[in-house]
């Protein structure tokens, strides 16, 4: 036998478990030499069969060839997959073997992961009541679970696993080298059960894992060849370290296996930690997430699960939680993985729970779980049982502090280490020499990133001593090195690491080689609205290179390797203290000593400053802070010297100061007593100062040492407020300070009273200004949460400029049942949870938010403070029925005087049969004189107080079947807009809006009202937040009168309109009051009717063009749909970054609907991951589109179900009578109707919407069968809701036929199906079809070019690219680069322009096609400006290009190849152009920010190129939305000027030249069309391989172009 190293591992008495590499040969001479039998039977799935079916069956058959045996070896291959692991898959190989005359000798051989290994298993424990059997598991799951201990089984309709037996195979042939072919996401799934059974056996074994993520991944990552790893000898240290793992891992489960074979002991419920919650998770989340990626969640939870009974410390849940996810792991439900699965919605409590109801370990009702005491080791050596109150309470999303007194006081506890201390020691040890152990680091999210990011850049190495008590941290001494190319830190919403690690970054120099890789650090969605500009202006003044990736001032950076220069550094530090801590911990390892000087004005929170400059003095190095040398004044100017940090051997962190605020002020809200050991006095964090400076003024007795601070409250109630306290040197206090004052009923001691004039129980907190860049703006999410204007706790607040005033009012007037919405910051859950200690029922929302800082707070909450906390689940999506107020609630209309209140108010009133009251008639009813008389008179403080009056009376006198009109004034009073608010909540307030010229011109004319006494714009602008705050519905009145019901004429003069347009006003009013009250809603009657319906998706970035033919478009439709998210101002198509259309536009859009039709509207934003334009990150701005299509009363809003949860939730519960769409699209091709994933996304979708969507992609004919099969099942199931179901492609098509709800449809009117004919796509002017089809006809070609037109790159376009007789394609604006994502390689020019222009079917040897992008823009451009350049213009000095899109690329691009020294680039939209300064490699771009080029210093652009629309130019001044073109331009002897555009013939920009006298310039002019012909003759040759005739096709095509004009 060839020589092979192998580890053996004894299972059951026996060393069956063989482990090594390249075993093919050594499995089957030990099967043949130790197993002799009749017939082997190898059996593998399809896939495994295609990567080693081949090498066993040559050795098989060559080995027995070879011994004489007269044995057989033969093959079964299956499906791959958990369907095959069936009733009907395991009698599919027994009749295999049964036709194959197998006998009781047989051995079976099991090749494959854990479906083959669990069905094969079984087949061998039944077949002729059992033969042999052999696992080869060819998964790393399968070779360190299911293969070893003998389980086998298969899966029925009712669940996993549930009919198998134990059945030991002979062997167990663990080979690694078959690792080398699995994918990442497997080895990740298998590194779950590894690190599993070290959690709960070894915690060497799991320090090892969790140190050396790394290198165990790499040992798969780089195949070995000519079978190295089989001997020792030739085996590579990374192949050693993952047979040790996998070895070590197996040997753990052997062991528990020979000790409790068949489950009797209990010994052998361990190896199933995290499967009791990890199993529950993965029968809601399967096929979608892997078995070892829901076990890795699973034991998460259930680690939680331990800390929570007091088992388990944080320490272990951390180092649990990075050492998964070092393997990419998820460790959460809110991992991303898996909220954006539709199923994911399922995952509540009580399913779970009901799930876990039938896992095999439970005895009776009773739940097992596996608890950890601490990592290596469990509490009991079985599963324990836990009752349901206790795993709720780590599923919920949310939790409630139960009010009381706490148990436990008085209260003596530590609270986590300082995160400011954790991380400014992290990046000290990292940057430092030597080895360096820290104590009581804080384990928590933030400095785990920190961790991470330090590693990834190869700084330092990190191990755990003490059971993960002890970071040892061995320094790179400053060494760093950028990660590989592709790869980015990422950051979470960690803003310490962000703002740290940028200069962190700077730090990284050139390899060796040269490359100069740039490191990109980037964060969550918040993470990037964060500002960081301050520091990296100082950092690049310093030299360094560091750009923008998206936002200007936030992340994501892109930083080059270069060094920290030093020297003189000046840095804005007005806005974060953290900028200038980031420079300072870098500054010894800059190139030259630095002087940091600080500017700004007043620098934010100092402490943090000298905290930063002690510790490094800790580590060898000493700052100095200048003074001024005449006057002695200390100076924020700092001298750091060049040094290396030298690491001390231990450094023990303090306990955090701002944890500590929340259980001293627990105690303080309580009357107890608390006690925090490790903070006192000497503390070098500024939030240490709470106790003595926030605490004890409020009347608490405070005891501080310079080791501990012990708080000792008032009786409860007796809080006292604080009267004016500056908290900047302990900002992040602020928040546990805001809810104390909330509840601080008593007066200032003497000497804080404000003695201005404000309420005696004011708290006003000043000097925290940067607490709106944390993570999030803490001010007004505090002003917000303790609202007194909504559904909060009632507390009444005031912002500040630096920060806010609390009212304190007695605690038992706040209002209960409050549920806090925490927006994902740590100190909001955990300040709402210090009120809640007293204010009943406070539910805190995203509980998980605290593991920022704080991960076992809620534990510590109950189990050390003595307060008891519930796990709560919230509410499932809002009832779908109409809001509770019913259709008779009357209507309150509210808008500037002149918006044409009465009118829109009576026509209201006439269409429901209700009353209309005019509030201002009221007003002189009741008072009998004039507005203007009565404000004259009384003065305007007297009128609002009497008009405060009336409202009130109105709104109990007419309750309900009225329509009443304020005055416009009204939102001027603070307490009417809070009475309005409060109605608004589930009554009708309509704000009536109209164009604020129309009403400027009206109130010119109208007279008997008072007057305003300042501009009407001003007052507009005051006004309009405030009338959007009052109401929660708008309607939009474009009428341009303000007509009373039966006058002749306006109230302006204006004659009335005509009759059409009075009609059809009526009908809109009409509509929108009828479906918003109810009383007649305008959702289709066909989907309540159960009849057939259809509509027609308007895919146009503008509708009005489309308005005239619009009856015409939409004839025998139920429903127009508006595709919100391909709605694009004119300025927006000059841009090339994504764009979201602004709320005032999507206005105008619905409104120009409204006008011409009453149809009912789907409104739609669908994401670029479900085929439509809207970028996926962006939550809230999609929210905030839907919540404006409620305002406006459509009738169906369209939102995925794949949106946050509860963010639907909240939009639902604000739907009113507008239905939602509950749509889901997958266009993988994947989605399988017959499958239980589809009936799990049809579940969710019905718990959300009124109507179901889901859309699939059809791979055959058959899919659509399916479909329907699916519509029927889920029908006859009761589902009562309409479903569309549709499948897209081209062998979709069936599908639409099939479908009966709202179904898609087109109009000749329409080139193609749902794409606008006119405006402002190019495409429908284009002469492309003309040239290519003339060239095709002139050499005899079988080719026709024709037309797609759409709004954008979907289901239409993927389905056309791999039609079998697609030859090529030209890509117009604005999909240039849009489509790259869809071709499978890129020309060097088309890579180099970012855009494609063409795109080329390519085949490749072996007969595959790949669809290949190439750019001719450039070639257009090039060409034409080298034909027409003067000859007097030798050398292009400078150019100028206008506009900033994807042909603007081209255009740098063309003109960097002709040699162009300096392009000048000008766009509208400064930010897009940005992105274009560095995008064409050597290219020198500049940005102008105007036409003017005689502004510009050097010579004047003689090349001059415009690539926007010519409609969007002009050259006369003054032209609203246009882009006006100076003369100026052409201030050039001499050039040549290039419109793209080719309608008009004549643009303003050609025009433009014409005007310039030859004889004092020569410039010559080039229409687009010329291009568009040089660029198409490249285009036909890429495609055909034959020149295209040039002459014959350029005649064509200016015949037809000149006779379109």
């Amino acid at each position: 036998m060839a020589e092979t190293d192998i580890y053996k591992v004894s299972i059951l008495g026996k060393d069956s478990i063989h482990c090594g590499l390249h075993l093919v040969l050594y499995i089957v001479r030990t099967v043949l030499d130790t197993l002799p039998a009749s017939a082997y039977v190898l059996v593998t799935d399809t896939n495994i069969a295609r990567l080693h079916l081949n090498a066993f069956q040559h050795e098989f058959e060559d080995n027995i060839s070879r011994s004489a045996k007269q044995s057989r070896f033969l093959t079964h291959t299956i499906p791959p997959g958990e369907t095959s692991k069936s009733r009907e898959g395991k009698a599919g190989i027994e009749d295999f073997l049964l036709l194959n005359k197998c006998t009781r000798d047989t051995v079976i051989l099991a090749l494959g992961g854990g479906v083959i290994g669990d069905l094969v298993g079984f087949v061998a424990a039944t077949f002729m009541r059992g033969v042999r059997f052999v696992q080869i598991p060819t998964t790393l799951l399968a070779m360190v679970d299911s293969s070893v201990g003998g389980k086998t089984a298969i899966d029925t309709p009712h669940g996993k696993n549930l009919i198998g037996a134990f059945w030991q195979p002979e062997y167990i042939f663990i080979d690694a080298a078959f690792l080398e072919t699995l994918p990442a996401r497997e080895f990740s799934n298998g590194m779950a059960e590894v690190v599993k059974t070290a959690a709960i056996w070894n915690e060497a074994d799991f320090a090892a894992l969790e140190s050396r993520p790394a290198e165990i991944v790499a040992a798969i990552q780089t195949p070995s060849t000519n079978y190295s790893g089989r001997t020792k000898a030739t085996r590579s240290a990374a192949q050693e370290l993952l047979l040790s793992v996998i070895v070590g891992s197996i040997s753990v489960k052997a062991h528990i296996v020979t000790n409790d074979e068949r489950e009797t002991t209990g010994l052998r419920n361990l190896v199933n930690f995290g499967h009791t919650i990890g199993h529950a998770i993965e029968a809601v989340l399967t096929p979608n997430m892997l078995h070892g990626e829901c076990i890795s969640v699973g034991m998460i939870l259930e680690a939680e699960v331990a800390r929570q009974l007091g088992h388990l410390g944080q320490v272990g849940v951390g180092r649990l939680t990075r050492c998964l996810k070092s393997y990419n792991l998820p460790v959460s439900l809110s991992d991303p993985r898996i909220t954006s699965l539709p199923v994911s919605k399922l995952l509540t409590v009580d399913r779970l729970l009901d799930i876990m109801r039938i896992d095999k370990k439970n005895s009776g009702p009773e739940k097992k779980i596996v608890l950890l005491a601490t990592i290596g080791k469990t509490v009991e050596q079985k599963a324990s049982i836990v009752p349901d109150i206790v795993i709720g309470k780590a599923l919920a999303e949310a939790a409630r502090v139960v009010s009381g007194i706490p148990t436990k006081s008085p209260v003596r506890m530590a609270t986590p280490g300082s995160k400011s201390i954790s991380n400014r020691a992290l990046v000290l040890a990292a940057l430092g020499s030597g080895t360096c152990r820290l104590k009581n680091l804080l384990h928590s999210d933030d400095t785990q990133v920190m961790m991470m990011a330090l590693h990834g850049l190869k700084g330092a190495n990190f191990e755990w001593e003490d059971s993960g008590e002890t970071l040892v941290v061995r320094g790179g001494r400053g060494s760093l090195t950028a990660p590989p190319q592709g790869k980015e830190i990422y950051l979470g919403n960690a803003g310490t690491a962000a703002r740290f690690l940028t200069t962190v970054c700077t730090l990284v120099q050139p390899s060796e080689t040269g490359d100069t890789t740039p490191t990109v650090i980037t964060g969550n969605s918040r993470m990037k609205q964060r500002p960081i500009g301050a520091l990296v202006d100082a950092l690049s003044a310093n030299g360094n290179k560091i750009e923008y990736l998206e936002s200007e001032g936030c992340l994501p950076l892109s930083i080059a390797p270069a060094g920290l220069k030093g020297g003189r550094i000046k840095l804005a530090a007005s806005v974060s203290s953290q900028y200038v801590s980031s420079i300072l911990l870098c500054a010894p390892y800059a190139e030259e000593p630095v002087t940091l000087e600080l500017t700004g004005g007043q620098v934010i929170s100092q402490p943090y400053i000298d905290m930063t400059i002690a510790m490094m003095r800790t580590f060898g190095v000493e700052v100095v802070r200048q003074a001024d040398p005449s006057t002695g004044r200390i100076l924020d100017v700092y001298s750091i010297p060049k040094a290396i940090y030298c690491n001390p051997q231990e450094y023990s962190i303090e306990s955090d100061a701002s944890s500590a605020t929340y259980p001293l002020a627990i105690a303080a809200i309580t009357g107890t007593t608390c006690t925090i050991a490790n903070i006192g006095s000497t503390s070098l964090q500024g939030d240490a100062r709470f106790a003595k400076e926030v605490l004890e003024p409020m009347g608490c007795i405070v005891t501080q040492t310079a080791a501990e601070t012990t708080v000792q409250g008032p009786p409860i109630g007796q809080l006292k407020a604080l009267g004016l306290i500056d908290m900047e040197p302990m900002t992040d206090a602020f928040l546990t300070a805001s809810v104390l004052a909330a509840v601080a009923a008593c007066a200032p001691s003497k000497g804080r009273e404000l003695g201005d004039g404000s309420r005696v129980m004011t708290t006003r907190i000043v000097g925290i200004a940067n607490q709106r860049v944390k993570e999030c703006n803490r001010i007004r999410a505090m002003i917000d949460q303790l609202d007194a204007h909504t559904a909060k706790f009632g507390v009444e607040t005031r912002e500040l400029d630096d920060g806010l005033e609390i009212y304190g009012k007695p605690m038992n007037e706040l209002k209960s049942g409050v549920n806090v919405y925490c927006y994902d910051d740590h100190r909001v859950a955990m300040a709402f949870s210090v009120l809640g200690s007293v204010v009943t029922e406070t539910i805190i929302e995203e509980k998980r938010c605290v593991e920022k800082t704080w991960p076992n707070w809620w534990d510590d909450l109950e189990n050390k403070i003595g307060l008891k906390v519930v796990g709560v689940e919230l509410g499932q999506a809002a009832d779908h029925s109409p809001i509770q107020h019913g259709v008779a609630a009357s209507v309150i209309l509210i808008g500037m005087r002149g918006s044409g209140k009465t009118f829109v108010g009576e026509l209201a009133a006439v269409t429901l049969g209700w009353t209309f009251i005019d509030a201002d008639a009221f007003f002189e009813q009741r008072f009998p004189t004039r507005l203007r008389d009565y404000v004259q008179l009384h003065g305007w403080p007297a009128f609002r107080a009497a008009e405060l009056d009336i409202l009130k009376e109105l709104l109990i006198r007419f309750p309900s079947h009225h329509i009443i009109s304020l005055g416009g004034g009204i939102v001027e009073t603070p307490a009417a807009r809070e009475i309005l608010s409060a109605y608004a909540r589930d009554r009708p307030v309509v704000h009536v809006a109209r164009d604020i010229e129309e009403i400027v011109a009206y109130l010119g004319a109208e007279s008997n009202r008072p007057a305003y006494g300042e501009p009407v714009m001003d007052v507009f602008k005051r006004r309009e937040p405030w009338f959007t705050e009052c109401s929660n519905y708008e309607f939009i009145n474009n009428t341009a009168i303000s007509t009373p019901v039966h006058a002749e004429t306006s109230p302006s003069g204006r004659s009335p309109q005509s009759t059409v347009e009075i009609n059809n006003i009526r009908n809109e009013v009409a509509r929108f009051f009828g479906h918003i009250t109810g009383y007649k809603t305008n959702l289709s009657p066909a989907l309540s009717g159960g009849h057939r319906s259809y509509f027609l998706s308007l895919t146009f970035p503008d509708v009005t063009p489309s308005l005239p033919y619009f009856e015409e478009l939409t004839a025998g439709v139920d429903a127009v749909e508006l595709r919100v998210d391909l709605l694009r101002t004119r300025s927006q198509f000059d841009t090339a970054s994504p764009n979201i259309a602004p709320l005032s536009y999507v206005v105008e859009q619905v409104a120009a609907i409204r006008r011409v039709s009453s149809l009912p509207i789907v409104y739609t934003v669908r994401t670029v991951s479900q085929g439509g334009a809207f970028p996926d990150k962006l939550v809230n701005e999609a929210f905030d589109l839907f919540r404006l299509a409620l305002r406006l009363g459509v009738e169906y809003v369209d939102v995925e179900i794949s949106w946050p949860e509860k963010h639907i939730r909240d939009l639902i519960s604000h739907k009113g009578h507008s239905s939602i769409v509950a749509s889901w699209h997958d266009w993988s091709g994947n989605l399988k109707w017959n499958s239980s994933s589809v009936d799990a996304t049809l579940d969710v979708a019905k718990t959300y919407g009124d109507v179901v969507k889901i859309v699939g992609k059809a791979n055959s004919l058959d899919d659509n069968v399916a479909l329907h099969q699916f519509v029927e099942r889920a029908r006859s199931a009761g589902n009562t809701k309409p479903i569309i179901a549709i499948n897209m492609g081209v062998k979709g098509q069936l599908s639409r036929i099939l479908n009966t709800t709202f179904t898609p449809v087109t109009h000749p009117l329409l080139p193609t199906k749902a794409a606008p004919a006119n405006y402002p796509l190019p495409i429908a002017h284009s002469m492309s079809p003309t040239l290519h089809n003339t060239a095709f006809k002139l050499l005899g070609l079988p080719h026709s070019y024709e037309r797609l037109e759409t709004g954008d790159v979907d289901h239409e376009v993927h389905s056309t690219l791999t039609l079998p007789d697609f030859g090529g394609a030209s890509v117009t604006i604005p999909f240039k680069r849009d489509i790259i994502a869809h071709l499978d390689q890129l020309s060097p020019e088309a890579e180099a322009i970012g855009a494609v222009n063409t795109i080329i079917p390519r085949k490749n040897a072996d007969g595959s096609r790949i669809l290949f992008g190439d750019n001719t823009d450039w070639i257009g451009i090039r060409d034409v400006v080298r034909a027409h350049l003067p000859p007097s213009v030798r050398k292009i000095d400078s150019c100028l290009i206008i506009g900033a899109g994807g042909t603007a690329r081209a255009a740098i691009y063309a003109l960097h190849t002709l040699g162009a020294t300096r392009i000048f680039l000008f766009n509208r939209t400064r930010q897009s152009a940005e992105q274009l300064v560095h995008a064409i490699p050597g290219a020198h771009v500049e940005l102008v920010d105007t036409l003017d080029v005689t502004t510009v210093q050097g010579p004047a652009p003689s090349v001059i190129i415009s690539t926007v629309p010519a409609s969007a130019t002009t050259i006369k001044e003054g032209v609203p939305d246009a882009l006006f073109l100076p003369s100026s331009l052409f201030s050039a002897e001499a050039g040549v000027v290039v419109d793209m555009a080719y309608k008009p013939a004549e643009t303003p920009l050609l025009n433009l030249v014409k005007t310039i006298p030859t004889a004092i310039r020569r410039w010559h002019s080039v229409k687009g069309i010329e291009v568009l012909l040089e660029q198409g003759y490249r285009q036909f040759e890429l495609w055909t391989g034959r020149r295209c005739p040039r002459s014959a096709v350029a005649k064509t095509v200016w015949e037809t172009y000149q006779s379109s004009e």
